[in-house]
């Protein structure tokens, strides 16, 4: 596919890096020519410089030839003109970033009269995450899908509990759980694991079930599973304004630490049900004098990934809380695995899986569109949902028959709301919602699972 991205901020630089992976034509427009020339040169695509939303820039992209545009750009309305040209010039698929808090009520209206293939908000799709784990509060990662009755839970196997040392043949006979074990990571190690498979203290383990499945789990092998009740939030802005709507409305008590006066009053505006504090999120006194060792959860969501990484550490010093990191500019992933953070939130890596899971339903071709996609296991998988819209090689022939590629996992079946665990005997039927977990890259169809 051709694609065209304006904007290299940081979910442009992403975007463009993780879709020129899948083996798309990518063109890059900025204005900025110092960072286009380094971003085209370093991965080796074309840029543009220049003003997106210009006619004559976009005919210089390429967009009569385009089959999709991508507006990023650190301006709402920018990107939707973008759009609009785009649609005339090109008569291509658009998807535009829309951030502002006043347009997120109105963003289908948006999507429905500018004729967008999507419009991405992702300070609300990263409010939406972190809402979801607070939820579920033993959880480092919550995936949801099948319209949220699936879930996918990553958690880590403490020491002395139930699971450590057990088999996993053993654990649907000792826990009666009707969930499946699709992924367990141990140190730097993915294992996509079998019946023989041992657990251990410190695995993170991800499981596969219907939302009162995994509950229940959980409760037998002793993990809690009930949502927070208050959070500590150091930063105002945008996410943490999200976020505390959304928990507010879940009656969750929520606390935040602004150190920008203005700002402050515009919270207090927007969101009267919760308590504001004026003052520096990084003061160890302050947060002392707030009480953090009390709260149940800590969000850490200033602009500074440094300060977020060290506030996150303090906090589980001091605290027991469920603790939450957001991340935009740090890349080195291995060491923040390493600090055993919790849950970490990476804002542009959820607008990237939004897209992506997009662009690979475009380019289906056999009958089975991606419905949902999710990076787990820091990148090193991907869980995928397919809605099977035509029978096909991987359809109505048991699981155990089928010449399923090697580091595939078929995790979950829907079939008209009834959630399958599957075994071998189990079939994929036309009108299934499938859950595949896969260590292999860029699958667009479900015969895309299937050795040649």
């Amino acid at each position: 596919m051709k694609i065209i991205i304006v904007g290299l901020g940081k979910v442009g630089q992403t975007l463009a890096f993780e879709l020129s992976k899948e083996d798309n034509d990518i063109t890059v427009i900025d204005n900025r020519e110092g960072v286009v020339q380094d971003f085209a040169s370093q991965y080796d695509i074309m840029g543009v410089i220049g003003n997106g939303s210009s006619y004559s820039t976009q005919m210089e992209a390429g967009i009569e030839a385009a089959d999709l545009l991508i507006a990023v750009t650190g301006s709402d309305e920018l990107n939707l003109l973008c759009c609009l040209i785009a649609k005339k010039a090109g008569n291509c698929h658009t998807i535009a970033r829309v951030r502002t808090p006043e347009y997120s009520s109105e963003l289908n209206f948006i999507k429905e009269e500018l004729g967008l293939a999507m419009v991405i908000n992702p300070e609300m799709a990263a409010a939406d995450e972190i809402a979801r784990v607070l939820k579920f509060p033993s959880a480092i990662d919550v995936d949801t899908f099948s319209k949220s009755r699936v879930d996918l839970l990553k958690f880590r196997v403490l020491e002395h509990s139930v699971l450590d040392e057990m088999r996993i043949s053993d654990i649907t006979s000792k826990t009666k759980g009707n969930i499946l074990i699709c992924a367990v990571e141990r140190g730097e190690q993915l294992i996509i694991p079998n019946g023989d498979t041992v657990l251990k203290a410190r695995d993170r383990i991800s499981i596969v079930g219907a939302s009162e499945e995994a509950n229940d789990f959980f409760r037998q092998v002793g993990i809690v599973t009930n949502q927070v009740k208050n959070i500590m939030i150091a930063g105002g802005g945008t996410i943490a304004y999200y976020l505390a709507k959304m928990l507010i409305a879940s009656g969750i008590s929520v606390k935040i630490m602004e150190k920008d006066m203005k700002r402050c009053e515009t919270l207090c505006e927007l969101l009267p049900r919760a308590t504001i504090v004026y003052g520096d999120g990084t003061d160890r006194d302050l947060l002392k004098e707030e009480g953090l060792e009390k709260y149940e959860s800590f969000a850490a969501l200033t602009n500074i990934d440094e300060e977020n990484v060290l506030l996150s550490l303090y906090a589980k010093k001091v605290s027991n809380a469920k603790v939450i990191t957001k991340i935009n500019r740090i890349t080195f992933d291995e060491v923040i695995s390493e600090l055993d953070l919790d849950t970490v939130i990476h804002p542009k890596d959820i607008t990237s899986e939004l897209i992506i899971r997009y662009v690979r339903s475009m380019k289906n071709s056999l009958g089975s569109n991606v419905e949902t996609l999710h990076k787990i296991i820091n990148n090193k998988a991907e869980a995928l949902e397919f809605i099977i819209r035509e029978n096909s090689r991987a359809t109505d022939i048991p699981l155990q028959e089928l010449p399923i590629k090697k580091g595939i996992l078929v995790a979950s079946i829907n079939r008209k709301g009834k959630i399958i665990i599957p075994r071998g005997f189990d079939m994929m039927k036309k009108e299934d919602t499938v859950i595949v977990i896969t260590q292999l890259a860029g699958l667009n169809d479900i015969d895309d699972i299937l050795a040649k």
